[in-house]
């Protein structure tokens, strides 16, 4: 399907394949698994907050006129020990990026709108998420070699089965899971001592435009429930369930019977609201007018209008905390309140760019507070002498199953249909496909459609906050 995500679509085919063969991995595998996950989830996350949307709240540019001495004055209150902090070492980013501004090639910081009236972080602030957006080109790679400990490379991990695991001696050899806890320590070090300070940082400046809902979108969220915490996978520590109308009071249980697609704005042909097991993806590429333009009021994209029923959902980071909150979720109510008690701001920021910005630094913070106790429970099973990581299947002659998880950019599901031992029909809806979804025939927009109604530009050939919107959803468009 696409491997800028290595391991979602991975895993997301297994269980659809699992739930039509009627399997059951056995428990060790299920703690491979969630160390694999949970490794990604640390690994995107970090990437996504400083190299993908980072830039979208830090002004490169005003960092270099920063006083290093304010920079560790004001980073020592958000962290007891802010990570890399000295003013040495920011005197030496300003070094760097004084040569990089100078030479005229900015390189990875090109081509953005430094000077907008839309950055609104003092120098100080700049200069040290910039710092760290430098740390974090190389902490970030802790978390590939630790999925590749157990998933074999990174990317594309190939240690998943239909059944189970094969990575045994990994997981069978104390130093193996030592070196992966190693580099968990740095990585988790990075998240508590760089990634949320960071995030915590920059929320008072951006206050009002989380107060003011920019960017919230339609304020429906959906999530299937992933990192499985039971034997029997039915327990799972991100939830599962639906809430309506940002009405947090009142969560819904999730009936994946609900879940369409349409393509009435798409490029296929169809008319109908199929439920994923009847899905078509058949092309009807319909083009532009002469100008270039859309024509009319036709197709004008390739991404399909996925609908709970019958209305458009958000998914992703948000969605999770979001849908955890209202479902009254231990350690994500703990993680959301204590930032707000911290920020002092209501629970309705949330509703916002930098609510959607926020809650995937604390689910980083919630993955990785799980990964020693998965790994002290692969080890007591193996001392306990169950070493199994496999359980065997066959292909049924017929059968129908569906994979549905949460990966790092939201509810990802696949739903495969057999016949005579083949794939008689594969669909899946990936999260950039709710969340780009076009309009419906109802004419209903998509999040990232309604994310963006009522955007006000300082300049609107700078659109900062359209970038800066968007990107907080991380969109994968090679979906």
């Amino acid at each position: 399907f696409c491997g800028v995500c290595t391991y979602s679509h991975y895993e997301a085919s297994i269980l659809a394949c699992e739930d039509a063969f009627g399997v059951q991995p056995p428990p060790n595998s299920r703690l491979v698994r969630n160390l694999i996950k949970a490794s990604q989830y640390m690994y995107d996350h970090i990437r996504h907050f400083y190299h993908l949307h980072g830039l979208d709240w830090v002004d490169i540019v005003s960092a270099l006129s920063a006083d290093p001495r304010k920079a560790v004055e004001l980073a020592k209150n958000y962290s007891t020990n802010p990570y890399n902090c000295s003013e040495t070492h920011y005197r030496a980013v300003q070094k760097r990026l004084t040569t990089f501004v100078k030479s005229g090639r900015l390189g990875p910081f090109a081509n953005a709108y430094w000077g907008s009236p839309s950055y609104k972080l003092t120098p100080e602030a700049n200069l040290i998420i910039v710092s760290h957006y430098l740390d974090a080109l190389e902490v970030s790679k802790l978390g590939a070699q630790m999925m590749a400990i157990f998933g074999g490379k990174n990317p594309h991990p190939q240690s998943l089965v239909v059944g189970g695991v094969t990575c045994v001696m990994d997981t069978l050899e104390a130093q193996r899971i030592g070196q992966y806890l190693y580099r968990f320590k740095e990585l988790q070090n990075f998240v508590e001592t760089a990634y949320l300070p960071d995030v915590l940082l920059a929320a008072p400046a951006y206050a009002d435009e989380g107060l003011q809902g920019i960017g919230a979108g339609p304020k429906n969220y959906l999530c299937y429930g992933g990192f499985p915490l039971d034997d029997d996978w039915n327990t799972t520590l991100l939830p599962r369930g639906v809430v309506k109308g940002g009405d947090i009071a009142n969560p819904l249980p999730l009936d994946e019977n609900k879940i369409t697609e349409e393509v009435k704005h798409s490029w296929y042909e169809g008319d109908a609201a199929l439920h994923p097991y009847e899905g078509e993806t058949e092309p009807d590429y319909t083009g532009f007018d002469s100008n270039g333009n859309v024509k009319g009021d036709e197709k004008y994209t390739w991404g399909k209008a996925p609908r709970y029923d019958g209305l458009p959902y958000e998914v992703g980071p948000l969605a999770r905390f979001i849908v955890g909150y209202a479902q009254g979720h231990p350690e994500i109510s703990e993680l959301v309140n204590s930032t707000l008690k911290a920020t002092g701001l209501p629970a309705d920021v949330l509703f916002s760019t930098l609510g959607r910005t926020a809650a995937r630094a604390l689910e980083t913070k919630l993955v990785g507070d799980k990964v020693e106790g998965w790994v002290n429970e692969l080890i007591g099973n193996i001392k306990a002498g169950d070493t199994r990581t496999w359980t065997r299947c066959d292909v049924p002659e017929e059968g129908e199953g569906r994979g549905m998880s949460e990966v790092p950019r939201g509810a990802l599901g696949h739903w495969i249909r057999i016949k005579n031992k083949v794939i008689e029909n594969y669909q899946a809806i990936v999260p950039s496909t709710w969340n780009s979804s076009p309009r419906d025939k109802a004419g209903q927009r998509g999040p990232y459609e309604e994310a963006l109604i009522g955007t006000k530009l300082a300049n609107v050939d700078q659109p900062l906050e359209i970038l800066r919107t968007i990107h907080s959803f991380d969109p994968c468009m090679a979906c």
